[in-house]
């Protein structure tokens, strides 16, 4: 009798290792770096020059498009003064405006976002260390509970995720990217989800971003850097 309860219980313990062992396992296979609540905040250099895009006088002169249509355009509710930033087109992967500033190494770009329809996609995100067609993206989408970091060459891959509550359609929200040598952070709401490395690029100019057929606003446009080269 006394040799089946110990069996019993030798196979417990083994069940119960092997369960443990999966689990740690997973853990530290996971693809994606998750938000961390013990990452200290990056911090650019307090000289860094700042640039700012409100869209009231000037518009979008100077601005290189890459893909879409963009136009300034009159909104109620706009962020600062009466004028916002709005991509239109439907039809493309990806939609991006370059700033007619930098090239940066290092840089902390913040901008508001206002979804406005999108069934496919309902996005908006900043590149930065844009480069002959290559660039990093941070972005948010209202139609998913997630705020991503990827790089584009040819084609999108993503770099980290985090879980977050979709930002709502027809409502403004912040994003913010801090990129400091390999080392990048991104904010959504003045939360920090994403603390990621990748050496991939090291400089480039900033600009915004949309997918397939988002219909999205932009406003308060932000760019601290550190020029190349400089």
């Amino acid at each position: 009798m006394e040799d089946g309860v110990g069996k019993a219980r030798l196979n417990v313990s083994r069940r119960a290792i092997f369960k443990f062992t999966l689990a740690g396992a997973a853990l530290l296979s996971s693809p994606w770096p998750q938000h961390s609540e013990a990452a200290e905040e990056l911090k650019m250099p307090g000289n860094a020059p700042e640039e700012k895009f409100d869209f009231e006088s000037k518009g979008v002169d100077g601005w290189s498009t890459v893909d879409g249509q963009w136009t300034v355009e009159e909104m109620a509710g706009a962020p600062s003064g009466k004028t916002v930033l709005v991509q239109r087109a439907m039809r493309n992967e990806f939609n991006v405006i370059v700033a007619p500033v930098g090239p940066f190494t290092d840089v902390d770009v913040s901008m508001k976002f206002k979804p406005l329809s999108g069934r496919q996609d309902a996005s908006g995100g900043i590149v930065f260390r844009f480069n002959d067609g290559k660039y990093y993206v941070v972005r948010a989408n209202a139609l998913e509970d997630n705020f991503r970091l990827y790089y584009y060459d040819r084609g999108r891959s993503q770099l980290a995720t985090a879980r977050v509550k979709a930002p709502a359609p027809g409502q403004w929200h912040t994003v913010r990217v801090v990129a400091l040598g390999d080392h990048i952070q991104a904010w959504l709401d003045g939360k920090l989800y994403l603390d990621h490395h990748d050496r991939r690029y090291r400089s480039g100019r900033v600009g915004l971003w949309t997918k397939a057929d988002s219909v999205t606003a932009f406003d308060d446009l932000t760019i601290r850097g550190v020029a190349a080269g400089g």
